[in-house]
């Protein structure tokens, strides 16, 4: 019974100290938003300061899911994701440095967008929201969400993202220059000049 009783307690003050340990590491992993928006000031030239409405070459990253911002610096740094000018940023990034960068544009508010071209926002829209059965292209809506928010952890925010920028991925998922999307490469395969232009547009004005 002693040796019972005594096993037990021995049990009960491992798991005390696994869960001890567990704690601690996760306190140790929690992004701080402080040193995120200090690294941050590297990516200011061409994302600006607050990760919002700088050139429409670059992505918006205010709002964006942080699991997805640290998705992507980890395979610039891989080498997963190609860009000599990411990739140069993400090299000398640890994890910790990602996730904190990653939590404080997440952060902050998303600013809206607007769509430019009234021709084809119906197009955009319905490819958007309704796919093209045809030739099996999905809705986008399908993992990004109606409104584009996305969804955390598996699929990024679309919502309100520069025109250019959306149709220049879409283009290069569709030649094989991108290539960290399975899925992303299959539907823009699909898709011709004018589809990818609307729907990038339409994205453009999503909120």
């Amino acid at each position: 019974m002693k040796f019972a009783s005594a096993l037990l307690s021995c049990w009960f003050l491992a798991s005390f100290a696994v869960s001890a340990s567990a704690n601690e590491s996760l306190a140790v992993e929690k992004p701080d938003l402080a040193k995120g928006q200090a690294s941050a000031a590297m990516c200011a030239g061409c994302h600006s300061q607050d990760g919002s409405r700088g050139s429409p070459a670059q992505p918006i990253l205010q709002g964006q899911h942080p699991e997805y911002l640290v998705k992507q610096l980890t395979e610039y740094k891989s080498g997963k994701r190609a860009n000599a000018i990411m990739s140069g940023m993400a090299a000398g990034l640890s994890e910790g440095d990602m996730k904190n960068i990653a939590a404080y544009y997440s952060s902050l508010k998303v600013k809206p967008g607007f769509a430019k071209n009234s021709d084809t926002v119906a197009l955009g829209e319905k490819i958007y929201r309704g796919g093209i059965a045809d030739r099996s292209i999905p809705a986008c809506a399908g993992c990004h969400s109606p409104n584009g928010a996305g969804i955390p952890a598996q699929y990024p925010r679309l919502a309100g993202q520069h025109a250019d920028y959306t149709l220049a991925q879409l283009t290069a998922f569709r030649g094989g220059v991108r290539k960290n999307s399975l899925p992303m490469t299959g539907v823009a395969a699909k898709m011709n000049d004018l589809e990818i232009k609307a729907v990038a547009d339409y994205i453009a004005g999503l909120h």
